[in-house]
């Protein structure tokens, strides 16, 4: 009988992380998707397919964290051009679910293809910085700087807060391997001028102008101005009317209200209201059912993921396990930061999920795969053939076969 150790490879930390966010994801999903049960007349259906995806994602999870992972190289190798030809595809093809088209059909499946871009670009980050030398960084860094900027030009135009998130994610890898701080410090520098530059545009162009620009910048320029507090408010008496432009985020300060210190479990309303209760704003159905205290409970669960893998990663001696384990971390954590900032009306609405939590396919599978990087790097650490591989190859991943028949002649 296969014991509970080997069975769960990898550290207890992140698996206890792991479990948790799914037994909060089934509660607060069974609860959420009280619209879609509606719509469908079909009472288990929504819960028994989130739940099929989270067993599945638990599944490929046990799955990776067996594998070494060099083979994670793969994903890269892969995963690149088809996602290219994914997001291509899915720009004249993809399916428009409210004003973008995000996702792609194929038979009875629909993908998301930035999510495969995301994990793929992770790795790809975690391979070429694996490799930075003195003498190669100047390369290296226009390689990942050409590849990053084209890969989120293909993804910005129907979903830019996923291409700012990738960005962010692959600068801060940059940073941490070491990158020239000036190359970052100019990269940096010109993205923010760029940032600024393109809000002001928006903030500055008349409403008139809506009827001709594209959908998304219009779109943009929208959520920019409600977020600022510039949509035209002309009296206190309208402060509090409820409109279609603050529709979800009046209903999400509604949610969070009504779920003070402990909050209403099993009893909450806005998910009959919020449009994306089970998604984009399901941090806001756990704040009303689990009040402050459980919302600050799922926050804690995403910092422990971040420190336990900023720990893990230290006791790496390879480059490449230790950027995918901060890569993987550093996803999966600012993307649960930036969901709950939207619940909380900190940011404008972005559309990104809370990992793992959240309703979705693509979305859930890939969140599994981050976890199963984090597992099978980490299991290396605690296993039998981490201590195989350390007589094989060097902290550089170079063989020494010939260095320790050397020191064997020397004893004969």
């Amino acid at each position: 009988m296969i014991s509970f150790g080997k069975a769960f490879k990898g550290d207890k930390v992140i698996w206890c992380i792991f479990v948790l966010l799914c037994v909060i994801s089934f509660l607060e999903i069974f609860s959420a998707t009280s619209t879609i049960v509606y719509k469908q007349q079909n009472f288990m259906m929504p819960i028994l397919r989130h739940l099929a995806f989270l067993v599945a994602g638990l599944g490929i999870a046990m799955l990776f964290q067996g594998i070494s992972y060099r083979f994670f190289a793969l994903i890269m190798v892969l995963g690149i051009p088809l996602s290219v030809i994914l997001l291509i595809v899915t720009f004249f093809l993809g399916e428009d679910v409210n004003g973008a088209q995000r996702w792609l059909s194929i038979g009875i499946f629909t993908i998301q293809p930035s999510e495969i871009a995301k994990i793929s670009m992770i790795v790809f980050f975690a391979f070429i910085l694996s490799r930075r030398t003195e003498d190669n960084e100047a390369t290296l860094f226009k390689w990942m700087l050409g590849c990053l900027g084209g890969m989120c030009l293909l993804i910005a135009p129907e979903n830019l807060s996923t291409a700012c998130l990738l960005f962010l994610v692959c600068f801060l890898m940059m940073f941490i391997g070491q990158i020239s701080m000036m190359r970052l410090l100019k990269v940096g520098g010109a993205i923010a001028a760029a940032g600024i530059l393109i809000i002001l545009l928006l903030k500055i162009m008349p409403d008139s102008s809506n009827d001709y620009m594209p959908d998304r910048l219009a779109t943009w320029k929208g959520r920019i101005e409600r977020h600022g507090g510039s949509s035209g408010v002309e009296s206190d008496s309208l402060k509090y009317v409820i409109t279609d432009e603050n529709y979800q985020v009046a209903h999400a300060k509604i949610a969070i209200a009504r779920g003070g210190i402990i909050g209403l479990p099993g009893s909450g309303v806005q998910r009959d209201f919020l449009p994306q209760a089970y998604s984009d704003f399901i941090y806001a159905i756990i704040l009303e059912e689990m009040g402050l205290a459980g919302g600050l409970f799922v926050l804690m669960l995403y910092l422990a993921l971040l420190i336990r893998s900023g720990i893990l990663a230290s006791r790496c001696e390879r480059k490449f396990p230790r950027y995918l384990i901060l890569g993987a971390a550093l996803m999966l954590t600012i993307q649960a930061l930036v969901n709950m900032a939207v619940a909380v009306n900190l940011i404008p609405v972005t559309g990104q999920p809370l990992p793992l939590v959240s309703r979705g396919g693509t979305s859930t599978i890939i969140t599994c795969l981050y976890f199963g990087i984090i597992l099978a790097c980490s299991a290396k650490q605690t296993d039998e053939e981490y201590a195989d591989e350390e007589e094989d190859v060097d902290a550089d991943g170079n063989e020494i076969e010939e260095i320790k028949s050397e020191e064997e002649g020397k004893y004969e």
